[in-house]
């Protein structure tokens, strides 16, 4: 409704008599773009992803309809003028606009489960948060790798291999202070350069300290 009448608006604000167009046609069609347009940034999907998957759908409807059976991949991909790897690679993507239900309705009889039951509790085991955290390692890794060289190994030293500050300043050849001072000035850096490629998550950090 809002969209609409943005369109209405905007149909009356650009509306030129001199045309020798009616108002009303020319604000039909200025509310039904507008309200199209909108509907389209609403959609997750791609349009070209849309625009395949109509084509497909069209090709096997088309198919189906001259051979009076179910068309092959090859009679499909011929329909629509592409190779089969191609028309295999549009079907993948198409897949992704699939979407289902993460609860069935209950039946008796029904062999099929609820998508629920196969989601974690635990809120760390979540998509989003699995997600998260791989992002996270991948982020801090290309942090580490703008360190210098000495300060990634005292790092790799002592939170990987677990080695106390005595260990490694054997290992380096560096007093044990030396090697705490590195190890110091490495996670300084490190938590200035995560803030600027993760700013959203010390945002949230700094508000859970509040």
């Amino acid at each position: 409704m809002s969209t609409g009448i943005v369109g209405l608006i905007s149909a009356i604000d650009r509306f030129d008599p001199s045309r020798h167009v009616q108002l009303g046609a020319y604000a039909e069609h200025k509310i039904r773009g507008g309200i199209l347009d909108s509907l389209r940034r609403l959609d997750w999907a791609p349009r070209q992803l849309r625009k395949r998957s109509k084509q497909i759908a069209a090709a096997i409807a088309a198919t189906e309809q001259r051979l009076h059976r179910t068309p092959t991949e090859q009679e499909v991909a011929s329909e629509l003028n592409i190779t089969v790897d191609c028309y295999r690679q549009w079907q993948v993507h198409v897949r992704t606009l699939n979407l289902g239900r993460l609860d069935t309705e209950e039946s008796v009889n029904s062999e099929q489960r609820d998508l629920l039951n196969f989601l974690s509790g635990d809120p760390s085991e979540l998509p989003s948060a699995v997600l998260e955290r791989s992002e996270l390692r991948r982020t801090l890794a290309a942090a580490i790798s703008g360190l210098p060289e000495i300060h990634q190994t005292v790092l790799s030293l002592y939170y990987r291999d677990e080695l106390k500050p005595k260990e490694i300043s054997k290992i380096i050849g560096l007093h044990e202070s030396r090697i705490s001072r590195i190890r110091s000035r490495a996670i300084l850096q490190l938590r200035a350069c995560m803030t600027k490629l993760w700013p959203a998550r010390a945002r949230r950090h700094a508000a859970g300290k509040s």
